[in-house]
């Protein structure tokens, strides 16, 4: 097979192609789908089709190149080395590469003894190949064949040349025989030829050759094989080994340029989707096509080039050697076909690379389009709440609650404004960026912009018409609170003073003052606001305004005709006036305007005192006026706010909340219920995902492989006791949630009911280092990628395993805003313990966490009790046995400790930054450096100098820790929690004593009178301020008071125990110890026994009391 068959094979069955528009369907091509878009044309650029054209041109120029070989003009498959590879290796025929005198190829049949036993389709199989290896130019000269029959017969030498003759395909130029060497069979050839010359039917001469220097005379010495005598280098089974190779690189050059082209057509007729999820399948297949279909490119290059070696190699062997004509056209066209390989993938990657932009541009577009319908409609609902706000209210409070809900709209659609606006600049940069859908961009961008700009503009219009109306209902109220004032003050003046010229003066300049206060408070702006802003009130406000005005003209009045009569009695210069009335003497005092009720309207008993006082004074005009002000009280609706005044009630004012406000409260509950039940119903299903989704699949055989080794056996590590949470708020608390609906505000019971259960976040939070840790080593394993895609999460594991942390942290903040809107309502003081609980488990959980930390305490945290407090402090101490130096200095530098208070002990410990990894923020662990057990420590509550700060000491003060507290507060909740522990030692102590007093109650000890009257003097002579100071007495006070060990011989622990101070004496001011501690420190004991008084002298003791002795007389008593 020549090499333009070769180069026809790389080029057949191409197809030629063009790309089409066509109409996409509403149905994905890529998962057959429903796109649920309109149906749009294929956009083909115009630098992709410029691509594609000279792609499809590159394949064309290779079928061009074949197009003048006969056989590849036929419908018929070329005839392969492959599929005659048993009749080459018989070689009975060979084509050698060598060439005649005028370059004519040279086909050689040697002696093959079953030559005429060959069959006829494989001699013409085998003729038609070789024939077909020339080149059409070299072809059409003519072939020389050479015949060697020297070793054989006449019949032999007529067979060959009968059957070459009938089936060779190719043009003969001559044909050389090499006949018989034997003098006989030599004879019968000479004559044979004779005979049968023109039986052979050749139109090309036949020359009979002796020998082989007959034979050099027609074809040259180096274009014969060593057969016959030459030095052509030549070997058959590597020529058919090689010739198969070339062949088979033909062919997969042919398959992948066929490939190529059927996939570029593919590209250039691509449905595009109208979904995000489409587009990302059809991205990935045709991008997974576009890697397999270069890994062939580059496998056929490789192939090409392997081959091509070889054949170089060849002609390496030495210096002189050089390759064959048929080696040479072999090596020109494997080189021939790489070039061309090298084209066509150039092409292909050009246009792929248009293609795959126009892809990701798609991509682009429809992530665009998701995220503008979600951003649409999240404003559309949030421009349709704006507008629904249209009342613009009827008071102040209800003014403000509109401003606030306002405000609070505002912040809850702040973060969708901003992602309009960024997702409108992300538009613009897409037109930028030369998108291909433009068109379609702008308008979007243009959309978002207008319905941003719409929605602050409508709130602004909102936030101005209710400052407006704030405006307008704050002037209504001071008119009448204003005018409560006046009407309080005019019914105040007492009669029988103003009939005296000195009254009627005071009473006039009362008026005068007051008046002067309507000035102050700008009454008459409310009409000029009320013309102002007329366009923006409705009808009921516009009525309320009115109705305030009018009342302040009524009043007005009113205090301009009590104006004229108190001038009228303050001129007249008569004899003092007999009083009509006598004065009230329960009439309210005068009080200041600025401290006058705020009302709307006054009570029915104010009401009716204003007008007995009127009529009491024989003033038609002041009975009128205040019959006319009672008249102007009577408000259409219920009554709003009612004032009983101490002074006509005796007793407090009271206010009765109107119905619309209970309602509002009664909605705020509603509507923290329902959050408080949708977020608890959206972290159930979440606990559910990640124990379904992500838990359960640790235990899926499919997946195992993908599981980390680091995750391996560690499932309780990294999830904790997630189950544990997750089947308490499924079955049981979610449950309890629900059925508070319809009274949220018993929901307080649930959490008090379930405190215990709640308890099981510590857990949670203690093992959330662990799992943190391990989440690090293996989050980015395929395992946890493979879930997510499953589960369709945004976010990876470790942001969900965080959901608990972030719950239990919830909870007081909703039961916080429930109890605020709960006041005076039922279930009020569950909500309180609820919120106080919670706050507690918070703490517990927070204390836990810093408890875990602690590093080098040999002992078990566990049997120190409950952890109570922890926190950082700055600590000195002052150790009476240790020199005094380290004592001097201790005072001046404060060590910085972490305390930990248990029921058992107190720990000091020195807080560590720790860093895990370069990009995690550093964490905290605590060295542990001292423990003080509390049933050796007191306390002393006041430092001088500073009054953050308390002393915790040791064994009777041999250890003292002065201990300063970052603010009062904490000090205050570190001692009070101190002074809990000690006393709680101290009943312990007690109940202890008491049974031991149970057992040993039979047993009486002497020494009782000795002890009875030492506590009898010491009950005259002691005082509660040293009679319960705890510390052992020094050997000197022992001395100084004679006591010694021989006193008490029969005294044990049995009978006495020391123990610490009560309740009342754990804080003890530091003013007391500067004193000498000789007068501070006493032996205090406890009673186990009961003693029964038996003369005066004696005293009677319980089991229990506390005795101290102070000194021994004379006698050892």
């Amino acid at each position: 097979m020549s090499s333009a068959d070769i180069l026809a094979i790389c080029c057949g069955g191409m197809m030629d192609g063009s790309p089409r528009y066509q109409t996409i369907p509403s149905r994905c091509s890529v998962c057959g789908r429903h796109t649920g878009g309109a149906s749009s044309m294929v956009r083909i650029s115009a630098g992709e089709m410029e691509s594609y054209h000279r792609f499809l041109g590159v394949c064309q120029k290779t079928e061009s190149a074949t197009g003048r070989n006969e056989i590849m003009q036929q419908e018929i498959r070329p005839l392969l080395a492959v599929d005659i590879i048993e009749q080459l290796h018989r070689q009975f025929a060979l084509l050698s590469g060598g060439r005649g005198k005028d370059g004519a190829p040279i086909i050689t049949f040697p002696e093959y003894s079953g030559f005429g036993d060959l069959v006829a389709e494989d001699f013409q199989n085998v003729v038609t190949y070789l024939t077909s290896i020339p080149s059409l130019d070299v072809a059409s000269i003519g072939f020389v064949i050479i015949i060697d029959r020297r070793r054989d017969k006449w019949s032999s030498v007529k067979a060959s040349l009968t059957r070459i003759a009938g089936a060779f395909p190719g043009n003969l130029q001559l044909v050389l025989v090499l006949r018989p060497s034997r003098f006989f069979q030599r004879a019968i050839a000479d004559i044979g030829m004779k005979l049968h010359r023109d039986d052979f039917k050749m139109k090309v001469p036949i020359v009979m050759l002796n020998s082989l220097s007959d034979l050099y005379g027609y074809v040259d010495k180096g274009q014969l094989t060593c057969e016959l005598g030459g030095n052509l280098d030549y070997c058959h089974s590597q020529w058919i080994h090689r010739r198969t190779a070339i062949e088979n690189f033909a062919v997969t050059v042919k398959t992948t340029a066929q490939m190529l082209q059927k996939f570029g057509i593919d590209l250039a007729e691509t449905e595009l989707p109208n979904d995000v999820q489409c587009t990302k399948d059809l991205l990935t297949t045709h991008t997974e096509k576009h890697d397999k279909l270069k890994d062939e490119l580059k496998l056929a290059m490789k192939q090409g080039i392997t081959l091509l070696g070889c054949i170089k190699e060849q002609a390496a062997k030495s210096e002189n050697h050089q390759l064959n004509p048929d080696e040479m056209e072999n090596h020109i066209t494997v080189e021939r076909l790489l070039a061309q390989l090298d084209e066509t993938e150039n092409a292909f990657e050009q246009f792929w690379s248009k293609h795959h932009l126009k892809l990701e541009q798609c991509l682009q577009f429809r992530h665009f389009e998701h995220d503008f319908r979600e951003v649409k409609v999240s404003l559309d609902s949030l421009m349709a709440t704006l507008t629904a706000l249209s009342d613009i209210g009827d008071c102040v409070t209800l003014v403000d609650m509109l401003l606030k809900d306002l405000k609070t709209l505002e912040e809850k659609a702040q973060e969708s404004l901003e992602k309009a606006q960024l997702h409108a600049l992300h538009g613009d940069q897409l037109i930028q960026s030369n998108h291909y859908s433009v068109d379609s961009i702008r308008p979007k961008c243009v959309e978002l912009r207008r319905i941003c700009d719409d929605f602050t503009n409508e709130a602004q219009k909102k936030y101005d018409v209710l400052s407006k109306s704030r405006q307008i209902h704050k002037g209504i109220d001071k008119v009448n609170q204003w005018c409560e004032s006046g009407v309080y003050l005019l019914a105040s003046q007492a009669v029988d003073k103003c009939q005296s010229q000195e009254g009627a003066e005071a009473a006039l300049q009362d008026i005068e003052k007051f008046l002067e206060t309507a000035k102050e408070n700008q009454l008459s702006d409310l009409k000029n606001i009320h013309n102002q802003y007329e366009l923006v009130l409705n009808i009921e406000v516009k009525a309320n305004v009115q109705k305030a005005l009018k009342r302040l003209d009524d009043v007005q009045e009113m205090f301009e005709k009590r104006q004229v009569s108190l001038k009228k009695l303050s001129a007249k210069q008569t004899r003092p006036v007999q009083p009509v009335a006598p004065r009230p003497e329960s009439s309210p005092k005068r009080p200041a305007p600025h401290k006058t009720p705020k009302t709307t309207c006054a009570a029915p008993a104010l009401s009716r005192r204003i007008s007995e006082n009127s009529s009491a004074t024989k003033q038609p005009t002041e009975a009128e006026l205040a019959k006319r002000k009672n008249v102007s009280r009577k408000v259409k609706g219920s009554l709003k706010i009612e004032v009983m005044h101490e002074a006509s009630q005796g007793g407090s004012s009271h206010v009765l909340v109107t119905n619309e406000t209970e309602e509002s409260l009664s909605n705020r509950r509603r509507h923290i219920m329902n959050e408080l039940i949708e977020t608890e119903r959206l972290y159930v299903e979440e606990l559910q995902s990640i124990m379904e989704g992500y838990a359960a699949e640790l235990d899926n055989t499919e997946l195992s492989p993908l599981i980390p080794a680091a995750l391996e056996n560690k499932k309780d590590v990294l999830f904790g006791n997630l189950p544990e949470i997750y089947e308490f708020h499924n079955r049981t608390f979610f449950k309890e949630l629900e059925n508070c609906m319809e009274r949220p505000e018993l929901v307080g019971t649930c959490f008090l009911k379930r405190k215990e259960e709640l308890q099981i976040y510590e857990k949670y939070c203690q093992n959330k280092p662990r799992s943190e840790a391990l989440w690090r080593q293996c989050g980015d394993s395929l395992f946890f990628q493979e879930c997510q895609k499953k589960l369709d999460h945004k976010l990876s594991l470790d942001a969900y395993l965080l959901k608990p942390v972030q719950r239990i942290t919830k909870y007081q903040l909703m039961v916080k805003e429930m109890l605020k809107c709960s006041k005076n309502q039922e279930g009020t003081a569950e909500l309180e313990e609820a919120l106080a609980t919670m706050l507690d488990i918070i703490k517990s959980v927070n204390d836990s966490m810093h408890q875990i930390a602690i590093t080098g305490f040999e002992g078990n945290l566990s049997e120190l009790g409950k952890l109570l407090m922890q926190g950082s402090f700055n600590v000195w101490t002052d150790h009476k046995k240790g020199h005094s130096k380290v004592k001097d200095l201790a005072r001046f530098k404060p060590m910085q400790r972490h305390l930990f208070l248990y029921n058992k002990m107190l720990l000091f410990c020195k807080k560590r930054e720790e860093t895990t990894d370069g990009h995690e923020k550093p964490s905290a662990s605590y060295s542990f450096k001292h423990s003080l057990k509390m049933s050796a420590v007191g306390i002393t509550e006041n430092v001088k100098g500073d009054i953050k700060k308390f002393e915790v000491w040791y064994n009777g003060r041999e250890e003292v820790y002065i201990i300063q507290a970052p603010s009062m507060d904490v000090k205050n909740m570190w001692v009070s929690e101190i002074r809990k522990v000690l006393t709680g030692q101290l009943e312990a102590c007690r109940e202890a004593s008491q049974l031991h007093q149970k057992i040993t109650e039979n047993v009486y000890h002497a020494p009782m009178r000795n002890m009875r009257k030492m506590a009898l003097r010491q009950s005259d002579s002691s005082s509660p301020e040293t009679g319960f100071r705890r510390s052992n007495p020094s050997p000197n006070m022992r001395q100084k008071r004679g006591w010694t060990q021989r006193c008490l011989p029969s005294m044990d622990t049995e009978d006495f125990e020391t123990i610490h101070s009560s309740a009342e004496e754990l804080s003890n001011s530091s003013d007391g110890e500067d004193e000498s501690s000789n007068k501070n420190d006493h032996d205090r004991f406890r009673v186990q026994l009961t003693y029964e008084s038996r003369t005066a002298q004696d005293l009677s003791l319980e089991s229990g009391d506390l005795v101290q002795f102070l000194e021994e007389a004379e006698d050892g008593h």
